[in-house]
């Protein structure tokens, strides 16, 4: 009997699960492998469970892990597949950091009016 995956219409697709901040997951979801990751940054910001904290309004709060590494907007999910993603389980798990644009302004400027007078040293005697 020839293998069924050699004939499969969906060869190409990739199933992916996003890991969110605590532990919950979006997906798994099929995607081409010729989908972006701005596009599974967009995937995810429509799917984002309402119900949490943190919600990403735009794509550029969102960043993904994949294999260590955080994925560039332009990369290809076929570019960024690691080796591990070859398993027959299939399902790739990307991780989901959420960094507003408007969280990290506020913070630059409360770091800029702390005193600078606070240092610490350690001494080792």
């Amino acid at each position: 009997m020839a293998h069924r995956r050699e004939q499969m219409p969906d060869e190409d697709l990739i199933e992916l699960k996003f890991r969110l901040y605590d532990g919950t997951d979006i997906g798994p979801i099929r995607y081409s492998a010729s989908s972006t990751v701005a596009m599974l940054k967009e995937r995810i910001i429509s799917e984002w469970p309402r119900d949490k904290k943190i919600i990403p309004k735009v794509a550029n709060d969102v960043k993904l892990i994949s294999a260590g590494k955080v994925l560039e907007n332009n990369t290809t999910i076929a570019q960024c597949r690691s080796p591990f993603g070859e398993l027959p389980s299939g399902v790739v798990t990307m991780h989901v950091v959420v960094q507003p644009s408007l969280t990290k302004t506020k913070t630059e400027k409360k770091v800029d009016k702390l005193p600078k007078k606070s240092a610490c040293s350690c001494s080792i005697l």
